[in-house]
């Protein structure tokens, strides 16, 4: 039985959650009418990384994964859509489907070697795959190599124009069914057993189910978000490039995880909007911002362990 105190946190973070979509879904209007295609850029990056996040938290705060090589997906995502529009094929559906389609590829067979180990060995494995896709592309002379390849053409979905305000409401469709499915998911018996290998992986083994599918799983799931992710960004920029898949990018969705609140649902699209808004209002008041926003992000961590999103908890 929910106590008064955890009905009203209930109704604050539905209130607050309801707000951020409002804005967010607010934002192409706004746009439309200013012409201010700087402000759906950036609050389209700011989906954009949010589903990412999203998708990396359910192997990272639900099951105890931690990537540093899911920029790789976002950067497989990104380059369906910039290879084959250079190659004059300019679907939508065809683009997003590749996407998926080589993620789940590549996804499935690394999720299955990585999860064999633990701890830092997992860490230094999906790294060096994800560095090992980076130099693949940085090497592909035909398709821009480490200058990367700006899109002629944006992805055209047919009963969509191909410009960013489709591409912005579609993305932030998709974080919405992104939501929905991951509550469900979360809630699902797939949800629990996957929480309880994250705390005692040798226990749930004992009790007699066999977690490594359950891990594949939920690693591939949150890959195809994050390449998703990256056919949306592709569109957004108009630019393709190597630079999306490095670990750095890796590293900054961590950060979008834990500054919004690992292991809840919607806390690292909360996470993505705070660090890149703040990003952007620090690049304003100076050069030096790296050395304000680092220091801000380190000390939200050590002192809100359960995020932004986990204060309204703990309130």
């Amino acid at each position: 039985m929910s106590t008064p105190q955890a009905t009203s946190h209930t109704r604050l973070r539905t209130l607050l959650a309801g707000l951020l979509i409002t804005a967010l879904a607010a934002v192409p209007v706004y746009a439309w009418f200013t012409q201010d295609v700087y402000a759906l850029t950036l609050f389209g990056r700011i989906l954009a990384f949010g589903l990412a996040a999203l998708g990396l938290n359910l192997a990272l705060g639900f099951g105890g994964m931690v990537s540093l090589g899911h920029a790789m997906y976002i950067g497989l995502g990104a380059y369906a859509v910039g290879i084959l529009s250079s190659l004059g094929m300019h679907s939508g559906w065809l683009h997003m489907a590749t996407a998926v389609i080589v993620t789940v590829v590549i996804a499935a067979p690394l999720g299955w070697v990585a999860l064999r180990t633990q701890g830092i060995a997992f860490i230094m494995i999906t790294l060096a795959f994800a560095q090992l896709f980076y130099y693949v592309f940085v090497s592909l002379k035909a398709f821009g190599g480490d200058d990367g390849i700006s899109l002629q053409q944006l992805s055209d979905f047919g009963f969509l124009t191909g410009n960013k305000f489709a591409i912005y409401v579609s993305l932030l469709i998709t974080v919405l069914l992104a939501l929905w499915v991951l509550q469900h998911v979360v809630a699902s018996r797939f949800g629990l057993v996957l929480r309880a290998t994250k705390v005692n992986d040798r226990r749930v083994q004992a009790l007699g189910a066999r977690s490594l599918p359950y891990r594949i799983t939920a690693y591939v799931i949150s890959a195809v978000l994050c390449a998703l992710a990256g056919f949306f960004l592709a569109n957004l920029t108009g630019f393709v490039s190597p630079a999306m898949m490095t670990w750095a990018v890796s590293g900054e969705l961590i950060v979008m995880v834990l500054l919004g609140g690992m292991g809840s649902v919607f806390g690292p699209l909360v996470g993505a909007f705070a660090l890149l808004l703040t990003e952007e209002g620090l690049k304003l008041l100076t050069e030096r911002w790296p050395m304000i926003l680092g220091p801000l992000i380190v000390l939200i961590v050590i002192y809100l362990k359960r995020g932004l999103w986990g204060l309204l908890e703990e309130r």
